[in-house]
């Protein structure tokens, strides 16, 4: 079926009634009653039998799991507390001290931080490439790296690696491959049919699409690696709530229909922002001239909701915007309804230092911009309005 049918139809465990509800029960309990203790005691034994105590596993929470496997193309799923309980949940099942791990060079800044950490407290060696050049990887791959980590649409530069070449080569090395689909969702792209092992999602962001929820989740190609995976979830506690699944399901039903509209506002604003004097730099893949637009093109069906650019102003010209605009809200986060504008080298991304901000193409003045879906017109008048006096703002303190 189509991905927009699919979104419709929740994955839902059938109840033992003749007649079952349209809407998935929320079953808000934290621990589940036995009449039998061997039947408790078998319950225990590993992640998909009977529902013991909700940081194991939870009706509502498995539907969406099901649901978000089916969405991605994969066996099986977890669904965690946020995007960085997933991050976390996996790297630290998977990784051992004096393991290897190649990244993409332009990462979120919350999975660097984990990187770092990792590679601080157990000695994890992270060597970064550019995602650009799968020869790049071979040669970093030369010793045997354990995990290779990447990023559908990177954030906040819209970066698009060449996933298939590098998936294609990490299988051919026996790496496992783990790919942030976040920024994309798989209305946009399915990385694990290009060959990815693990796709993490926040599901924070563009799943439940509301700015009303906290969650993440990882998708698994292999039933084998959950199985993997899951008694380190179970003993991080860093499972999902059942209220937060349950507004994740209903939010994604509606997910194509929102992204359809995120793509299209995010491409308006794009190409007018790039016909501007005072806007030096505008991050899109789906806009001709991007360095990542040919890939994006193969790779992608849309160029996504978030796009950054850079004003001639610098960091001072940068702050002027998204303190003038009235539409677009200054908050984090993205992939709500609601326009967001943010700054990254102080907030998503501040982990990094500056040289490490400058290789991965952030400059102190981005803003970035999580394209809502309100009318585009709107959210133009607004942006020129900012603009306008971002620049007013720059020539009064000329004089």
């Amino acid at each position: 079926m189509d991905i927009r049918t699919r979104a419709v139809h929740i994955v839902d465990e059938p109840p033992d009634a003749g007649s079952r509800p349209l809407s998935v029960p929320l079953v808000q309990s934290s621990a589940f009653a036995f009449d039998s203790a061997d039947a408790l005691a078998e319950a225990m034994a590993g992640p998909d039998g009977r529902y013991v105590y909700s940081r194991r596993g939870n009706p509502t929470v498995r539907a969406l799991e099901k649901t978000l496997a089916g969405l991605e193309g994969g066996a099986s799923a977890l669904a965690f507390a946020s995007g960085m309980g997933a991050i976390s949940g996996v790297l630290l099942a998977l990784l051992r001290p004096g393991d290897r791990v190649i990244a993409q060079r332009c990462l979120y800044g919350g999975t660097y931080a984990v990187l770092s950490d990792l590679a601080t407290r157990y000695g994890i060696e992270v060597t970064y490439i550019s995602g650009d050049d799968v020869a790049e990887f071979e040669e970093a791959a030369a010793h045997g790296p354990r995990l290779l980590v990447l990023e559908t649409i990177a954030n906040p530069t819209g970066q698009v690696p060449q996933l298939p070449g590098l998936l294609s080569a990490a299988q051919r090395l026996g790496v496992t491959s783990l790919v942030d689909n976040s920024l994309a969702s798989p209305v946009l792209c399915r990385p694990l049919e290009l060959g990815a092992d693990i796709v993490v999602h926040s599901t924070t962001k563009y799943f439940s699409g509301h700015s009303d929820v906290l969650g993440g989740a990882a998708v698994f190609a292999d039933d084998a690696l959950r199985r993997a995976v899951w008694p380190r979830t179970v003993e991080l506690g860093a499972c999902a709530d059942p209220f937060a699944a349950w507004l994740t399901l209903r939010g994604l039903q509606t997910l194509p229909l929102r992204m359809r509209e995120h793509c299209a506002n995010a491409t308006v604003l794009a190409e007018r922002l790039a016909a501007r004097p005072d806007v030096t730099a505008v991050h899109y893949p789906w806009l001709a001239g991007h360095a990542s637009y040919d890939t994006a093109r193969k790779v992608l069906s849309g160029g996504g909701g978030l796009l950054s650019f850079e004003l001639a102003g610098g960091r001072e010209a940068g702050r002027a915007f998204i303190e003038r605009v009235r539409i677009a809200r200054l908050a984090l986060s993205l992939g709500g309804v609601e326009t967001l504008v943010t700054h990254p080298a102080s907030t998503s991304h501040r982990e990094l230092d500056a040289a490490t901000l400058r290789a991965a193409g952030i400059g102190a003045g981005l803003v970035r911009v999580s394209v809502g879906i309100e009318d585009v017109e709107d959210l133009w008048g607004d942006f020129e309005r900012a603009l306008g006096g971002a620049v007013k703002s720059r020539a009064t303190e000329g004089t």
